[in-house]
């Protein structure tokens, strides 16, 4: 049952996605296959199309936040049937036997987890394809079940932007009493402040514009500090247990630490690569503060999480596009004209 699938790619780094036919695997007995309906679009499929994390594999069809419907089930498979409403993320595979993935932290595998698209099969080698298309292939470990509570267009983000927030809130507890800070309001940012008002934390935004306090109260800060104000950054010293730092770009952490509370950790979700200027160790040793890192959730998390969002009500802020307004969307992500997550309706590959 070879499957020839449309969908949108980049042939290139500096070709623009469009239309292209390619073929999927054959499914396997333990594959759930799916009928995308949704795709959401993260800042990471441009760095991917564009080739700036130096590793992209031509043709790439983008896409890792992914929502459709079971359309057929290998013989293996258990939890899923036809018809279900499922989701697949940032991953369709890992090597399901180091110590990381024997923990449900698949996204640490220490082989390197199969990523679902830009990446290669560990069982034939081929090219793994992404969400912008009409039909994917995946090891029924690696979908997951959505609550038909969640409105589906604006759960797509989810499976990127809501897991890699939700992940080190979980991580570091966050919960009633804890006083949590958001750095960035975009598609990550707005979700953090989400979910860790659901978890019950007292939330703050770190923002360098200052017309965005009312849209952040809207999605759960409490305060919001300008970070360019210095009697508010001031006044905001010693006050974080964690702060949730989204922003994807090179910027100054320095600033952001004093206002940890003692033992408090400044979390890294957005940025990959070096930290330039670099950390003043004096601001970390003073307090017993942390700068850490965190990625998705694993599979089981990536769960939780859905169901979290099922029973609070949590989804995320999305702009529909069609398939044919990808280009542009790329050029609006970059000028974060976006509030805050396009999501692609897939339906409109057929006329695309």
């Amino acid at each position: 049952m070879t499957l020839s699938i449309r969908g949108f790619a980049a042939l290139s780094e500096t070709a623009p996605l469009a239309p292209h036919t390619f073929t999927r695997r054959d499914p396997r007995p333990d594959d759930v296959v799916i009928d995308i309906l949704y795709c959401g679009v993260c800042h990471s499929d441009i760095h991917q199309a564009r080739n700036e994390w130096h590793n992209s594999i031509y043709p790439m069809v983008p896409g890792h936040e992914i929502i459709g419907r079971v359309s057929d089930v290998g013989p293996q498979v258990t939890g899923f049937k036809k018809g279900d409403l499922v989701g697949v993320g940032c991953m369709v595979d890992s090597c399901q036997h180091c110590a990381s993935c024997a923990e449900g932290l698949e996204q640490y595998c220490e082989e390197g987890a199969t990523l679902t698209y830009n990446g290669v099969d560990r069982h034939d080698n081929l090219p793994t394809y992404g969400g912008y298309s009409d039909r994917i292939v995946v090891s029924h470990k690696f979908v997951l079940h959505l609550s038909p509570k969640l409105d589906l267009k604006s759960a797509a983000p989810l499976l990127c932007a809501g897991i890699t927030t939700y992940s080190p809130l979980r991580h570091w507890k966050v919960g009633a009493g804890s006083k949590v800070a958001i750095i960035g309001l975009g598609g990550l940012g707005h979700m953090g402040l989400k979910l860790a008002k659901a978890m019950g934390a007292d939330v703050s935004l770190f923002t360098r514009s200052p017309g965005k306090e009312a849209e952040a109260r809207r999605l759960g800060a409490s305060h919001v500090i300008l970070s360019t104000d210095s009697a508010q950054m001031k006044a905001a010293v010693g006050q974080f247990d964690l702060i949730l730092d989204t922003v994807p770009h090179q910027h100054d952490l320095n600033p952001y630490l004093p206002t940890l509370s003692r033992n408090g950790t400044h979390v890294l979700v957005g940025l990959l690569g070096p930290l330039d200027p670099a950390v003043n160790s004096v601001l970390l040793i003073h307090g017993r503060h942390s700068v850490a890192g965190s990625a998705i959730g694993g599979i089981a998390e990536t769960q939780e999480m859905l169901d979290f969002c099922s029973e609070k009500g949590i989804t995320a802020d999305v702009e529909m596009i069609d398939i044919g307004q990808i280009n542009t969307a790329y050029e609006r992500m970059l000028k974060s004209d976006v509030h805050y997550r396009f999501v692609i309706d897939m339906a409109s590959l057929k006329t695309a």
